[in-house]
């Protein structure tokens, strides 16, 4: 309705972050809403990798702040947040079942939800396949099941489609559609556009450490072209 107050799930505020002699992030500002996917587009080495980090807990910003569900950042926000930030580390003699009911033991979830996860993941018909056997896209999925094992509001997913082929990719796409429509927000990087296209509600584009735009995907086209409005931003065309 007009005038509502959309919930915010992650708001972030001048971080910077300096690895060795590199800037990685230069003052980002940056808001994802609540119950969206939210795509980070930008290229390799723009930082993106380092806002995830730092918004997930595993790094710590020189300078700035951000907010989890509209409170400033504390670690026990932290048991809100699914994440996949690196590529899954999983055991190669293991199955998809047994890997989930190890990392439920871990973290005190449920193991009765084991089968609903798989379904929702698209890996019911392989949870007890050897992870040795899986493909890329597999894995993945798998990973993404172990994230949202604790029913995260917001899941954090570097990269998820980097090395997976076209069909792999439109199952990672149907799946974070699928988890926003059951209240899940989505932060996602990629340094794909068309990925990004067909996946994000909104986008921020990040570039040197900095936020170069932040909206929708129409926002950032250039004469209906999202391509070239992308290169455009970053001074590439």
């Amino acid at each position: 309705p007009e005038g509502a107050v959309v919930a915010t799930a992650v708001r972030v505020r001048g971080l910077t972050k300096r690895l060795g002699r590199h800037q990685a992030l230069a003052g980002v500002d940056l808001t994802v809403e609540a119950g969206q996917v939210y795509g980070l587009l930008g290229p390799n080495g723009a930082g993106k990798t380092t806002l995830l980090r730092i918004i997930t807990g595993l790094a710590r910003p020189d300078s700035g702040a951000f907010e989890l569900f509209g409170s400033p950042f504390r670690r026990g926000a932290l048991r809100e947040v699914g994440a996949l930030v690196t590529e899954p580390g999983l055991w190669s003699r293991y199955d998809a079942v047994e890997h989930l009911r190890m990392h439920a033991r871990l973290r005190g979830a449920d193991p009765a939800g084991i089968p609903g996860l798989l379904e929702t993941v698209g890996m019911d018909g392989f949870a007890e396949r050897r992870v040795s056997t899986y493909s890329l896209g597999m894995r993945w999925r798998l990973g993404i099941a172990i994230a949202l094992l604790a029913r995260p509001r917001l899941l954090v997913l570097d990269e998820p489609t980097n090395g997976l082929d076209p069909v792999g990719m439109r199952d990672v796409r149907t799946l974070l559609r699928r988890l926003a429509a059951d209240g899940v927000t989505v932060l996602v990087s990629s340094h794909h556009l068309d990925q990004i296209a067909h996946t994000c509600d909104r986008i921020g584009v990040l570039a040197e450490g900095r936020v170069r735009y932040q909206g929708t995907l129409d926002g950032l086209a250039r004469d209906g072209d999202l391509e070239k409005g992308f290169l455009a931003l970053l001074d590439l065309l």
